[in-house]
């Protein structure tokens, strides 16, 4: 058996190997396309006002114990709007702060009612 007769199976096998593996990455990339223009078609799009009111997601709640607590603090004031979904927030005491569009959502209240004070009843005294 001559030695050229020996390698080529085994280049033949090589290069299958290589086309293979161009193909699962044609492949995979094109799923990669097809979930993020699928992704993007669920976001929605908010917009957002100057003088509208929302609520604040508080993602720092988790080290906290209690299902029942909301997640949600607020409602605050929108003063500004930025680009790329940045908006500025205005507080009861009047602080500003900058804070990322996703990280908001419109209060459904009404303004008067959105300074009232609520009252809590602990369980264990009722």
């Amino acid at each position: 058996m001559d030695w050229n007769e020996a390698v080529e199976p085994r280049l033949n096998r090589l290069n299958e190997i290589d086309e293979f593996c161009l193909k699962a990455y044609d492949i995979s990339s094109l799923y990669n396309k097809k979930m993020k223009k699928y992704h993007d078609q669920k976001i929605e799009k908010h917009k957002f006002l100057v003088g509208d009111l929302v609520l604040l997601f508080n993602s720092r709640l988790r080290l906290f114990p209690g299902k029942l607590k909301s997640k949600w603090t607020g409602p605050f004031l929108i003063t500004k709007v930025f680009q790329h979904g940045v908006v500025e927030l205005d507080d009861k005491e009047g602080a500003r702060f900058m804070v990322n569009g996703q990280r908001i959502k419109i209060y459904l209240g009404h303004e008067e009612s959105a300074h009232e004070v609520v009252e809590v009843y602990p369980l264990d005294e009722v």
